[in-house]
């Protein structure tokens, strides 16, 4: 029996009677179009296998300045660098600067799951980089379906991150309800994982958001802030990551890529991995 007798939507024999054959490829090309239609995750899969890259691009150097005095260094990744070769990543080394951590976006609001999360999740802990996956937070929807989609989607396990945050635009809404919303979202993640997440954003909105505010003091923050030798955090924080550039370049990823460093050395960031 053909695979496309076994189909529970067309009746016994469809495809043996004469003409219908060319009716079954006219009912199928239907019905993936429609899926095309009504789900962005087809689409989004079936444009990555056509952008499948032929050949992943080959580079000499990072492409940026990387800030001296840190021996700990990282990307970050989504969707929006497209599939990513782990084991070119992994190899890559200029100097002696290679890449020790990732962390990956997994999920965004309370709707999207990102499409590159499992194959990127699955494949830095196998080639050997410390990962952790992050969530675009939005200010404006319930903390609580945002944490319950990021729950879903992301499983921890000992060697990981802990769980990020990423807080960077207000949605409309003000910087009470910007904190009260971020503290919940955050205080759900740590019940759940038993660790405490990091928080993700810019200077200049922690500045305005977090900084000097008493229900952040305790947390890690990771900060964005680009193209200068060196930083300091506002008052006397410490920040524990650095997003320095949104424009490295990598082997084994073909768009750009943001770059990071770890405030520490390596042993001080297995430390604050999961146990």
């Amino acid at each position: 029996m053909s695979w496309f007798q076994k189909l529970h939507i067309f009746p016994k024999n469809y495809a043996m009677r004469k003409g219908d054959s060319r009716k079954l490829g006219v009912s199928l090309l239907f019905f993936f179009l429609m899926g095309l239609l009504i789900s962005p995750e087809l689409r989004y899969q079936l444009r990555s296998l056509i952008e499948y890259p032929l050949h992943y691009k080959e580079y000499k150097q990072f492409g940026i300045r990387i800030p001296s005095g840190y021996s700990v260094h990282g990307i970050d990744v989504s969707k929006w660098q497209q599939r990513v070769d782990w084991t070119r990543v992994k190899k890559m080394k200029v100097g002696d600067v290679s890449i020790t951590f990732a962390f990956i976006k997994a999920t965004e609001g309370s709707w999207m799951k990102d499409p590159e999360f499992d194959k990127n999740w699955e494949n830095a802990r196998k080639h050997g980089i410390i990962r952790g996956a992050y969530h675009f937070f939005w200010p404006n929807i319930s903390p609580k379906d945002q944490a319950a989609k990021f729950i879903r989607a992301v499983k921890l396990r000992s060697g990981d991150l802990p769980p990020v945050v990423d807080v960077e635009e207000t949605k409309g809404m003000t910087k009470s309800q910007v904190q009260r919303y971020t503290k919940e979202f955050l205080t759900i993640l740590e019940k759940h994982y038993k660790v405490r997440p990091i928080l993700y954003t810019n200077r200049d909105f922690y500045k305005i958001h977090f900084a000097d505010h008493e229900d952040f003091k305790n947390y890690r923050f990771w900060i964005a802030h680009y193209h200068v030798s060196d930083f300091d955090m506002p008052g006397d924080e410490k920040w524990h990551f650095w997003q320095h550039s949104d424009r490295g370049n990598i082997n084994g990823i073909n768009e750009r890529v943001d770059f990071n460093v770890f405030n520490g050395d390596s042993v001080a960031l297995r430390k604050l991995c999961v146990p």
